[in-house]
């Protein structure tokens, strides 16, 4: 192990296991002047980027009839904690299709969280 990933190790935090498809309660601390605040991003996981220290992920939900996207570290220190709500069975690693999709088109195909394998 190089020095760099001795660096990184000690960056890591613990998350639970995301996929593409899964619905995803993101807790995001926000700074408004002095006072911090937590606000709740919720949509759909529709693409992962692996690296270590570097990892993200890719949130995508629909507020009033407008799509909106936003790209997460999985490992920054500004994410309070990320809560799995529902997971998908999904054919693709990234999901970037759904952003074509509009309405009951772009719902997933719901699957038990026992079903899922590693």
């Amino acid at each position: 192990m190089n020095a760099i990933e001795l660096v990184e190790k000690s960056q890591l935090a613990t998350r639970p296991e995301i996929r593409a498809g899964d619905t995803v309660r993101v807790h995001v601390k926000v700074r408004e002047g002095d006072k911090e605040r937590i606000q709740i991003f919720e949509g759909i996981v529709i693409g992962l980027h692996r690296g270590g220290a570097r990892a993200s992920f890719t949130v995508r939900k629909v507020s009033f009839g407008q799509g909106v996207e936003r790209i997460f570290p999985l490992h920054s220190p500004s994410i309070a904690k990320v809560d799995v709500v529902r997971s998908a069975r999904v054919r693709r690693a990234k999901l970037y299709f759904l952003r074509s999709l509009k309405g009951k088109a772009a719902r997933m195909k719901e699957t038990t969280a026992t079903k899922r394998t590693p």
